[in-house]
């Protein structure tokens, strides 16, 4: 099965000038799949990174999901990988018991299995591998080598070191840990900081986008501990599952995910160190601010002071092409309910009328929603905030108004367009269907647009010159009002552009 990991390693070694063939060699892929993702990825590539310039506009977040789906597979004339974790855990459980008898026996006996014994246990227990796949599992398994420190040197470009350090503030009166999402070049010595309130998967994916924003461009590697944001789970003692956003933006940006052994803060010695300097030069002396923001403008301000001998501006041309920042969403699905609504994180979005108790797809973003039936995209929202909010595009109910127009003057999908609603109550409250009929033949207008049409067609009625917002309000009007006052209303699904 050809998961995120085998797909983002493809990109990263064709990215280090492997051919097809060598690439298909190590991954076990063959060589048209191989070509299959690569000549995918460099077109995505090239449309976002021409995305907006020359007259070229595309849909940067559909291009980006694109870019990042999971990769369809087939089993048709692969093989199976003969070595198993079922057959690793046989291979410690051998280990294991090897260790026993050292302890019984004392060091130094002479009554060690060797690796033909243990490959006709293996053999025995009905294992089909041959005698040098287990001849290399032991080495690996029994492999101790003594701790040896190299001193490294890297080219501009090559590698930036990422790591998260507590810091104690104050803010605004109230001591609390906050957390510094930390990169340190390893050649240029460049380092940069922004402060969060926690170190969750959205804080580590937004510090990394914030960063190659700054930057413009990307490192060849980044160099991570074991954090859970980046591993998983660990499988074994060497293997590890990766977190598949990571996967996805390593993916997208072009760099190769390097996770240090465990234990082994050494190996990003360079950012490690970086934590320690920062956490001292800029907050042992001022740690109260009025809020964090304050602090995160203190930080920059001294940052730019502690960089002053760094390498930055000579390493920039070294990095990989800037791309359009990157926008992961969180996937789920929602059920429309009888009034054409589906919840999300307590707000409810309205959705096309006929899609009433259907299952839908949502991919939400930290800016807004977009909603797919069948895998098409239906509608698409601006994101609200808050408890028993309320997000509605009246085009999404003509159909049904069409069908009950007196249903029109107190429905909250007008009434959450308020100047849209005063011209209805002026000029069309006793012919709802002649606005509806307006309505439809106009629905690709934005609220706005659709406000104006409005206008204009009402223009030269002495009427509309006396709407005024000092009509009645009621109870009615009061709860639309409070539901959909604090964020901005969208037709289309709430985005245009």
């Amino acid at each position: 099965m050809v998961g995120m990991e085998t797909k983002a390693a493809v990109i990263t070694k064709k990215n280090e000038g492997l051919s097809n063939r060598e690439v298909a060699r190590q991954t076990g892929l063959n060589r048209e799949t191989v070509s299959k993702y690569w000549e995918e990825y460099k077109r995505l590539r090239h449309e976002l990174m021409k995305s907006n310039t020359n007259g070229v506009v595309i849909d940067e977040k559909e291009a980006q999901e694109k870019l990042l789906s999971k990769p369809k597979y087939t089993l048709n004339g692969r093989t199976k990988r003969k070595y198993t974790e079922e057959m690793e855990e046989k291979l410690k459980e051998i280990l294991k018991s090897e260790k026993r008898k050292d302890a019984l026996l004392g060091q130094g006996h002479k009554q060690s299995m060797t690796n033909k014994q243990i490959y006709s246990i293996i053999q025995s227990e009905g294992f089909d591998i041959s005698q040098s796949t287990i001849n290399n599992a032991l080495a690996r398994l029994r492999d101790k080598p003594k701790q040896v420190f190299i001193r490294q040197m890297y080219d501009y470009g090559d590698r930036v070191e990422y790591d998260f350090g507590e810091v104690k503030l104050i803010i605004g009166g109230v001591l609390g840990v906050f957390h510094m999402a930390l990169f340190t070049s390893a050649a240029g010595k460049y380092r940069w900081v922004k402060l969060y309130r926690n170190q969750k998967k959205p804080v580590f994916m937004d510090s990394h986008v914030r960063y190659f924003e700054f930057t413009g461009g990307c490192f060849k590697e980044v160099v991570y501990d074991n954090m859970k944001n980046v591993v998983t789970k660990f499988i074994g003692k060497n293997e590890k599952e990766l977190n598949p956003d990571l996967v996805k933006m390593s993916m997208y940006y072009g760099f190769k995910i390097n996770v240090t052994n465990c234990f082994s803060g050494h190996e990003k010695g360079a950012v490690e160190k970086s934590v320690d300097i920062v956490r001292t030069e800029l907050f042992a002396i001022n740690y109260t601010f009025n809020t964090l923001d304050d602090a995160q403008v203190y930080a920059d301000a001294m940052l730019r002071k502690l960089n002053e001998k760094s390498l930055f501006q000579e390493e920039k041309p070294y990095l990989l092409p800037e791309m359009p920042p990157l926008e992961l969403a969180d996937i789920l699905t929602a059920r429309v309910d009888k009034t054409a609504l589906i919840s999300v994180d307590t707000v409810k979005y309205s959705v096309p009328e006929e899609l009433v108790y259907q299952k839908v797809i949502v991919n939400k973003y930290h800016d807004e929603i977009r909603v797919y039936f069948e895998n098409k995209e239906v509608c698409r929202h601006r994101r609200a905030f808050g408890n028993g909010k309320m997000v509605i595009d009246i085009t999404h109910y003509l159909n049904t108004f069409k069908k009950k127009p007196g249903a029109m003057n107190n429905s909250i999908a007008l009434k959450s367009i308020p100047k849209l609603k005063a011209i209805f109550d002026t000029y069309y409250a006793n012919k709802p269907r002649e606005f509806i009929e307006i309505f439809m033949e106009n629905k690709h207008l934005t609220a706005e647009e659709t406000v104006e049409m409005f206008k204009e067609k009402t223009a030269n009625k002495a009427e509309f010159r006396a709407i005024a917002v000092v009509k009645p309000v009621s109870q009615i009007d009061m709860y639309a009002r409070s539901s959909m006052s604090d964020y901005a209303l969208l037709v289309r699904g709430g985005a245009r552009g």
